[in-house]
C-alpha cells in the first residue's frame, strides 16, 4: 500500500486531484483495482495535509450471481461509508444487445458512469473517483488509435460539464500489477463480475497483446506510460491551413 499511496500523492501534486472541503465518491463495482482505489483513498485521506471526505458508492447492475454483503461488511468494519443503489443496468443492455447476442460495453460504461455520478450527487459529492490504472490509459490509448484513427486516452481529472461534477483518477501512475501485489497481501473481499462479456472485450485483446509486447521489449511499458505526458517531446504532423 506504500508505494500506491506514494503515487496517488505524484498523481495529486501533478494534477491537483485533491483540495479541502471535497466529497469524494468513488465508484466501486466489487473488483479489485475499485475496492483498493477506496481503501487507498482513505488511507490517503488519514496522510494528506488536505481535508476531504471519501465515500463509496456501488450501483447494481443486475447481474446475478454477485453478493456484495462480504465486501459492504469489509468497508463497515474499517470506518469507509459504501452505498449501494439499484439499477436496471443489464435489462437494457440484454434489450439493446448486438444481434448476435453480445452486450455494449460502451453503452454499459455511460450507464455506469451516469448513475455513480447522479447518487453521488444526491450523498452531496462534489468529485467522483473511479479506479482507472496506468495499463487502464495506455490500453486506451491503443484502443483510439487502432479502432478510432486518433492519438487520445483519458485524462487524470476533467470536468463534466453536463453535470457539473469533477471526475479524478487517482491511480493513472499505478500499475495493475500494484494493484495485483496489494490484493494479494491484504486480501480484499473482492466480488467477481458475472457480466457475460467480462473478459471477451477489445480491451481484452489490446490488453494481451500489449503484454506479449512488454515480454519482448521490457522497456516499453514504463516508456508508454511516460509518453502519455511527455508534451516536450510531443511531434505529430500538423498540416497548414
Amino acid at each position: 500500500m506504500k508505494k500506491i499511496l506514494k503515487k496517488i500523492t505524484q498523481a495529486d501534486k501533478d494534477y491537483g486531484l485533491f483540495e479541502d472541503g471535497d466529497t469524494i465518491a468513488v465508484g466501486v463495482s466489487g473488483g479489485k483495482d475499485s475496492t483498493l482505489l477506496l481503501v487507498a483513498l482513505s488511507e490517503y485521506q488519514k496522510k494528506s495535509h488536505k481535508k476531504f471526505r471519501v465515500i463509496g458508492v456501488h450501483v447494481q447492475l443486475g447481474f446475478a450471481g454477485m453478493d456484495f454483503t462480504t465486501l459492504s461488511s469489509y468497508f463497515a468494519s474499517i470506518g469507509i461509508e459504501f452505498h449501494t443503489f439499484p439499477s436496471q443496468v443489464a435489462e437494457i443492455l440484454k434489450i439493446q444487445a448486438y444481434e448476435d447476442g453480445r452486450l455494449k460495453c460502451s453503452l454499459c460504461s455511460k450507464f455506469k458512469k451516469a448513475l455513480v455520478i447522479s447518487h453521488s450527487k444526491e450523498l452531496q459529492c462534489n468529485k467522483v473517483a473511479f479506479a482507472h490504472h496506468a495499463d487502464d490509459a495506455v490500453e486506451t490509448l491503443f484502443l483510439n488509435a487502432i479502432y478510432g484513427g486518433r492519438l487520445a486516452t483519458f485524462l487524470p481529472k476533467m470536468h463534466l460539464s453536463e453535470t457539473d461534477m469533477m471526475f479524478i483518477r487517482p491511480l493513472i501512475y499505478v500499475s495493475e500489477e500494484d494493484i495485483i501485489c496489494e490484493n494479494e497481501v491484504s486480501q480484499y473481499p473482492i466480488v467477481k463480475s458475472t457480466c457475460p462479456m467480462d473478459g471477451y472485450t477489445k480491451r481484452q485483446d489490446i490488453k494481451e497483446m500489449l503484454n506479449a509486447l512488454y515480454e519482448q521489449f521490457p522497456t516499453s511499458k514504463g516508456n508508454f506510460l511516460k509518453m502519455l505526458h511527455n508534451e516536450e517531446q510531443l511531434m505529430l504532423w500538423n498540416p497548414e491551413k
